[in-house]
């Protein structure tokens, strides 16, 4: 009797046993397959969700993705392959130029800017120029002044001279009218306008001032029967004979500009007019801002085609790199974990590898790490295969790969 309840124990034991390891089984597959089975939309990759349902964004029916071994390889059939346009090149080492092109712009010249001022007080009687825009001449007539200190100074000088015609041997009189003589000066009497008041003998209240360089008058702050003090900015002009160009380099591009660096310099709607010059300034102060460097450079202007605002582009010579390994622009996929490129390793097969990139020209890209040479690397249909990517696998297209 005892034995028989001995076997009984034996027999419930080894059932349970067996059922409980029946459910730890399907414990585990529906807990694996709850892992590994994922719903994407077919048309947003970017939803993923652990259940089916529809898409958040277009209510489309989520579609089943599964994860697979190889979390960064990706299979298509020939025909995908050929709708994708998916061309490939074998990597080897070769030479790489980059020459940079910036975005510019024409500013004036401050040191070819003539600022007219009134060297004396005085009433503005007549003005030759009433607008601003208007090009004129050395020599030109600007405007005519009334002043009482210019007529009391007039009169000081032509007492001199009397005193020195009258007493020709007496030094102290020559000193007195070469000093009434240099104050005409100073107030803005040219030789010309002296020698007359000499001749005519007769005090005149009016001056006219006049233009001491070319340009274009870009400002007047002066207008007809307005009194002025000594010292009061009254015309602007500016020689646009050789204007600045101005371009914005970031900090880390600046290594290989310096002082001196030729540049060419091609000016918005002046294609084929290619202008050489060099960088004479560097901002030594970042803007605060936009914490860039401002370079400068001379822009010959003596035919006036070009005008201060005007866009242009600075092109710098080219860097040669040697024994590098660079491919197109088109290869490298960017986002905001990284960079990363598509190598074919088999007749259909595709892996994602991550890599490190240099330098970069309007065309192609460094590579600095990631790839080697011999491999084959997708050139055409990298953002293609990436779309299938995350539309069969979704999430992440950084997961899987050594960050």
């Amino acid at each position: 009797m005892k034995k028989l309840k001995y076997l009984h124990s034996i027999l419930f034991s080894l059932c349970f046993g067996i059922a409980f390891s029946s459910c730890s089984s399907g414990d585990q597959k529906t807990k694996q397959t709850s892992i590994e089975t994922k719903y994407t939309c077919p048309m947003h990759p970017q939803i993923v969700e652990d259940l089916p349902g529809s898409c958040p964004i277009c209510n489309m029916d989520l579609v089943k993705i599964s994860a697979q071994k190889n979390k960064t390889a990706l299979r298509l059939s020939q025909s995908q392959i050929a709708l994708a346009n998916v061309k490939t090149i074998t990597i080897g080492q070769g030479n790489f130029n980059d020459s940079k092109l910036l975005n510019a712009r024409l500013v004036t010249n401050p040191n070819n800017t003539q600022v007219v001022s009134s060297k004396f007080s005085g009433r503005v009687d007549l003005l030759y120029f009433k607008e601003a825009g208007q090009k004129i001449s050395k020599g030109q007539a600007l405007f005519q002044i009334y002043s009482e200190d210019l007529l009391a100074l007039q009169k000081d000088y032509l007492l001199n001279i009397k005193q020195q015609n009258a007493f020709p041997n007496e030094v102290i009189y020559k000193k007195l009218t070469e000093a009434a003589r240099n104050k005409l000066s100073l107030y803005g009497y040219s030789s010309q306008q002296i020698k007359q008041l000499n001749i005519a003998n007769q005090t005149n209240p009016y001056i006219t001032v006049y233009a001491l360089n070319s340009g274009l008058i870009t400002e007047i702050l002066i207008s007809e029967g307005q009194y002025v003090n000594e010292g009061m900015s009254l015309i602007t002009i500016e020689n646009l004979d050789n204007l600045w160009i101005e371009a914005d380099v970031y900090p880390s591009e600046i290594g290989n500009v310096k002082v001196g660096t030729p540049i060419k310099i091609e000016v918005a709607g002046f294609a084929n007019e290619i202008i050489s010059s060099k960088i004479d300034f560097i901002n030594p102060q970042l803007n605060a801002g936009s914490q860039i460097l401002t370079i400068r450079a001379n822009l010959p202007n003596t035919k006036e085609n070009f005008q201060p605002g005007m866009e242009a582009e600075v092109k710098f010579p080219s860097v040669s790199q040697n024994s590098i390994i660079s491919v197109p622009n088109n290869a490298v996929i960017r986002d905001e974990k990284g960079n990363y490129v598509w190598i074919k390793t088999g007749k259909d097969k595709f892996d994602m590898r991550m890599v490190e990139i240099g330098d970069e020209s309007d065309e192609t890209t460094v590579i600095k790490s990631g790839i080697k040479e011999g491999e084959n690397i997708v050139i055409s249909g990298a953002y293609l295969l990436t779309s299938e990517y995350i539309l069969k696998k979704g999430g992440n297209t950084m997961s899987g790969m050594n960050m």
